[in-house]
Formats: structure tokens, C-alpha cells, sequence
């Protein structure tokens, strides 16, 4: 017993260290909080190691056999993919889960994610959370009614973040992807036409899928990718994209999710099929209008993943696709919400 409880100098000063370094941890962290919805970083390493040095969150990579270490700004980054070749220490994941970093553990090009067989994330510990929004969702999720009213909100929704990107966005207009095209105006005509009249959240599934596809097909015949297929598992460039801006926007969504206090599991479209489903729901709000042209437009050029990655980001933040996410599910929480109480 006596060798379990024994501790060297060393161990008591490195315990009282790890103690005055948690308090400091959570003053700097409370002194500089941003909110999730406004912060504009979000990352994926490889090959790396995380851990704290000086105070601070670093990752130290290896270049030219030289060692580098590189600041992360914790209180202003929402997500960190870790990737092939990582380690995090048990300080750094402290550091991060008190300034709200959801952290998510990936193969690479940043999929799949590991961190639980479906779309799950490492969360921070926080129980201070609201808790009016995860009642008011509970309220109007338990009524299927309610629920399959809150589905086809969500894709109203997602076509009104589509009309807006298109139909400002200079990239986007130049390769022909322009709300006003003729081609694009019916297909998400005829997609919210006949949303209200889904009997159930199976027929939406379907209307949904129908009308991806055929923004896939045009998008790819007006970039000039004219044997394009969606195959999650293929190494082309745009389905790799694809992926890549899809689990970009899952970390968004789950940061959302987690900010508000409502569980993963109270989906109002893809619940039956898969776990950690209303990420993807909410992800689904901002995917095709930023994720899915950037992959086909970028991935023609053959850019880096990198390159790629920062672009995504890029318009995630010029787009306020954070924002928008928040927005949303707020407004659906709500008691007495309808449509026209989303800014966007």
C-alpha cells in the first residue's frame, strides 16, 4: 500500500503544478471566451503531436529533422480533427475541453472519423449549458406530427442558404452555378413544391435524395466532370472533397449541438438509420450550398487538400454558415416559431 500512495519530489511538484496550471487554464480561458458562433478556426493535423507548452496548446511537427511547434488558438477555434500519425496529451485535452473545442479523431483526409462508429465527437464536459433549448426540442421532437413539420422546416430551410450563396457568390456564378440558372430554379422549385405534401419522413428521405442527385448532375455537367458518381469510398478529387467538406461541416454541427444542450440523438430525419443522426441534419443545412460546388469547382483545378480545406473554411466563415446553424435549431426550439423568424 505504502508503494501505491509513495510520490517523489518530482511527482508532488509536477501534482502542484498540474493544479495552479488548471486554475490558470480556466481564468485565461473564461477571460478570453469567444462564442462558437463567431469563431473562425477550425482544424486537421497529421502527423503531429498536441500538447501544451509555455500556457498554451501547440501541435510540433516534424520538418527538414527539425522540430517545430505551432500555436493553436484555442478560444478561437470550434473543432480539431486529429488524423493519421497524432497524439494529444492529457493537458492539451483539458486545455481544449475548457475552452469548448470538440475534438474528433479521423483516418486520412479527414475521414472517416473514428471517435465512435458513427458521427460522434469527444466533447468538453459542461454542465452549465442552456437547457431550454434541449426542452423546447424534446417538447415538438416527441409528437411525430411536430417532428415531421420540423423535417421539412429543416429542408426549407437548407434550400434558403442554397438561394443565398448562389445567388451572390462571384466563384460560384462564373462556373454557372447561379440561382437564376434555369436548370437549378426548378429543381429546388419543384423539391419545395412538393415538401409539404411528404406523408412521412420516409417520402421526404426520398425527395431529398432525388433532388441531390440531380444538383449532382448538373453541377458536374456545368464543371465539365461529365462521368461523375458519388462514391464515398472512391480517391477522386471531387468525392474526396466532398468528404472532406462533409466532416468539416459535421464538426460545425456537432459544436452547435453542443452549445445548445441537445443531444445527437433527437433527429428529425436521418434518426432511423444512424446514430449521432441530428448532426447530420444540421449539417445538411449548409452542405450543398457551399461543400458541394466547392468540391466539384475545386476539384477540376486538382487542388491540394490543404487548399481545399482553407477554401471550405473560408466560406464557411464569409457565408456565416455557424451562424446560420445556430439561427435554426434556436428558432426551432422555440415555442411559437415558424419559418419566418431564420435570418439569412
Amino acid at each position: 500500500m505504502f508503494g501505491i500512495i509513495r510520490k517523489t519530489n518530482n511527482q508532488v511538484g509536477e501534482n502542484i503544478s498540474s493544479l495552479l496550471y488548471g486554475a490558470f487554464v480556466d481564468r485565461i480561458v473564461n477571460l478570453k471566451s469567444i462564442i462558437h458562433s463567431k469563431r473562425a478556426n477550425l482544424y486537421f493535423l497529421e502527423k503531429c503531436r498536441v500538447m501544451v507548452k509555455d500556457g498554451r496548446v501547440v501541435y510540433l511537427s516534424e520538418k527538414s529533422k527539425q522540430l517545430n511547434y505551432w500555436n493553436i488558438p484555442i478560444a478561437n477555434t470550434t473543432v480539431i480533427i486529429l488524423g493519421l500519425g497524432t497524439s494529444i496529451t492529457n493537458s492539451a485535452v483539458r486545455m481544449l475541453a475548457s475552452a469548448g473545442v470538440l475534438i474528433g479523431f479521423s483516418g486520412d483526409d479527414c475521414t472517416p472519423l473514428f471517435a465512435g462508429a458513427e458521427i460522434e465527437w469527444i466533447s468538453p464536459v459542461n454542465e452549465y449549458r442552456p437547457t431550454e433549448y434541449c426542452q423546447g426540442w424534446v417538447k415538438k421532437w416527441q409528437d411525430e406530427n411536430t417532428r415531421l413539420k420540423l423535417a421539412k422546416d429543416f429542408q426549407k430551410s437548407r434550400i434558403d442558404f442554397i438561394k443565398k450563396v448562389w445567388g451572390k457568390d462571384k466563384m460560384f456564378c462564373e462556373n454557372g452555378i447561379n440561382i437564376k440558372q434555369d436548370n437549378f430554379s426548378s429543381i429546388l422549385y419543384e423539391f419545395e413544391r412538393k415538401i409539404d405534401d411528404a406523408p412521412n419522413v420516409t417520402k421526404l428521405l426520398q425527395l431529398e435524395a432525388t433532388m441531390t442527385k440531380s444538383i449532382y448532375k448538373e453541377v458536374s455537367t456545368l464543371i465539365g466532370i461529365f462521368d461523375f458518381v458519388r462514391d464515398r469510398e472512391s480517391m477522386d478529387y471531387t468525392n474526396r472533397f466532398l468528404n472532406h467538406g462533409n466532416y468539416l461541416a459535421y464538426g460545425l454541427a456537432a459544436s452547435v449541438l453542443w452549445c445548445l444542450g441537445i443531444p445527437h440523438s433527437f433527429a428529425v430525419m436521418h434518426g432511423k438509420t444512424r446514430r449521432g443522426a441530428l448532426v447530420f441534419d444540421v449539417a445538411d443545412l449548409i452542405k450543398d450550398a457551399i461543400v458541394l460546388p466547392l468540391s466539384f469547382i475545386l476539384g477540376k483545378d486538382g487542388v491540394s487538400d490543404v487548399e481545399f480545406r482553407k477554401n471550405c473554411i473560408s466560406f464557411f466563415i464569409e457565408y456565416k454558415a455557424m451562424d446560420y446553424m445556430f439561427n435554426v435549431v434556436k428558432n426551432f426550439s422555440e415555442e411559437n416559431c415558424d419559418d419566418s423568424d431564420i435570418s439569412v
